[in-house]
Formats: C-alpha cells, structure tokens, sequence
C-alpha cells in the first residue's frame, strides 16, 4: 500500500519511511507544497500524510485544492501548528485526522491504519477472506485455527494488497506499485515470484492468474 509524505524536514521523511517500510507501507516523499500537490493527483495513492508548514505552497491550500479538484485521498495532517484553531481548519478543509508534532511513531503507524480502515467501509476487524486472517501486527496470517504462518515484509504487503481488494484483478503493474519504493529497481517480472511464494505459503489455490491481466484473490464461488 502506497502513501504520499509531504514534509519538507529530511530527516522526519527519513524516519517516517524507515518506520512505515518496516510496518508494510510503500512511501513516496514530496519537501515542498507544489510538488506534493501533483503527486496526490495520482490515484494509486492510498493515503497523505501532510505537513502544513511546507515551502511554495501550505499544505492547507495543499489540501483545499485537491478537495476542489475533487482528490479524494484520506489525508492526516501531521504538523507543529497544534492548537485547536489549527485542527478545525484542517478538518474543515478535508482532513480525515490531524496529529500534532513532536509524536510518536507508532501512534502514526495507528492513525493510519485506522483512517484506511475507516475509508475501506466494508472491512471490520482484521483483514480476512474466507480460512484466511492476517494479523497487522506480527506480521503473520492465520490459514487455518491451527496453523498461523509468519510472512516476509514482502508477504505481507502482497496479502495485504489483495485482501484489501477482493474480487478486483490486481496487475503486475499495480502490485509492484504496491510493494516498492521509487528508488528501488526490481524487475517487474519479479512479482511473479513473490506470487508464487506467497501461494507455497498460503495455498496455490487462494490466488487466481487471469492470463494478460493479473491476479486475483480467489473466492468460494471459484471453487469447483
């Protein structure tokens, strides 16, 4: 899952992508307003993490110009500017949360999962299909009541990807989206063999190849 950073500090970015890597998030980084407000055009993204004091342009009118041209993206503001004033304008102008800096890492890593959680209406509790049960935390998946098997960082941002969509035929292009960086230089054939070693994991069965097009999340109705 892809998250957009605006945040003009490196060092913060740095920390952030370092965190959120680690959690099973993909985070692209924009320093400045006008930058960061193109990127949020792209709709791969699943979510914005947006600093308010930005330079060549605020992130409130970051923020106020993607809402007017109809940029859905859930947005967390993540700001020093912490006084009340500040959160209701940013609520105002779209913002889905607002966290106040200096902060803790972890409760970011929580606001985020929460705010996409919110904005996936149809999930509640963890993220399942049918036998299956990923737990966020320990990275691990659930097969079975008795068999819980634990996942690389790779793993568990394919499963998550296709448990956050099911039924929907996800591309080679959209799951490598997904689970790397800009700076990462793969080959796009290599989700191939993350595909092939989530299955050896989780089932051949669970995972569709549809010919052209991708995959997909099997459900019961593709049983026999």
């Amino acid at each position: 899952m892809r998250i957009l950073t605006i945040e003009d500090d490196p060092g913060l970015l740095t920390t952030i992508r370092q965190h959120m890597d680690r959690a099973g998030f993909v985070i692209d980084g924009a320093a400045d307003g006008i930058t960061g407000e193109e990127m949020g055009h792209d709709p791969g993204y699943a979510l914005a993490i947006l600093d308010l004091g930005l330079p060549d342009r605020p992130g409130l009118q970051v923020l106020a110009n993607w809402r007017r041209a109809g940029v859905s993206l859930p947005v967390i503001i993540l700001t020093a500017r912490n006084s009340w004033r500040e959160r209701i304008n940013g609520l105002e102008a779209g913002a889905d949360d607002y966290l106040g800096k200096p902060f803790h890492i972890e409760e970011l890593i929580t606001r985020v999962r929460t705010v996409l959680r919110r904005c996936h209406a149809r999930i509640q509790g963890p993220l399942s299909a049918e036998s299956l049960q990923l737990d966020e935390q320990r990275k691990e998946v659930r097969i079975s009541p008795e068999t819980v098997i634990p996942l690389t960082a790779t793993e568990f941002k394919l499963l998550r990807c296709f448990l956050l969509n099911p039924g929907r035929v996800l591309s080679k292009e959209t799951l490598f989206f997904n689970l790397y960086n800009t700076d990462d230089d793969p080959e796009l054939d290599i989700i191939e063999t993350h595909v092939m070693r989530l299955r050896k994991k989780i089932g051949e069965h669970r995972i569709l190849t549809l010919r052209g097009h991708g995959y997909r999340l099997a459900a019961q109705s593709d049983r026999p």
